[in-house]
């Protein structure tokens, strides 16, 4: 039987939001659940995330939003994504995130948003994603 591959993660902090420490958190513990981890820190553009995550051959990007720009830049994210062929690359978003902008987020390509989530319930949802591949 063939090794599964690990999923390759990156996250990153899109725009100007400065404030890293939950997603410095959720990389450690991820890395901690056997995941491979790639953070890319603060400031980067939609264009700087998806084009670390072809190089790195990514199976998920994740952005931390406490900022409020998500309904900005998770759009350009997306259009990056697909005008890549990312087809099979999850895209995710968490932090400080309204309920009431979640469908929108979805519609954009967002496969699951983290609102104040517990890193228990990321690993569930990345291991029960990668289980049914």
């Amino acid at each position: 039987m063939a090794a599964r591959k690990r999923a390759r993660i990156i996250l990153a902090k899109v725009g100007l939001d400065g404030h890293d420490r939950g997603v410095k958190v959720l990389a450690s513990l991820l890395m901690a659940e056997g995941f491979e981890v790639t953070y890319l820190g603060l400031y980067n553009t939609p264009e700087m995330v998806v084009r670390s995550a072809l190089q790195e051959d990514a199976d998920v990007i994740g952005v931390s939003f406490l900022s409020g720009e998500h309904l900005t830049l998770t759009p350009k994210i997306a259009a990056e994504m697909q005008e890549h062929g990312m087809k099979e690359v999850l895209l995710i978003v968490g932090g400080v995130i309204p309920a009431a902008d979640e469908e929108a987020l979805l519609k954009m390509g967002v496969r699951r948003v983290f609102r104040g989530s517990l890193v228990a319930e990321v690993v569930d949802f990345l291991n029960g994603h990668f289980e049914q591949r």
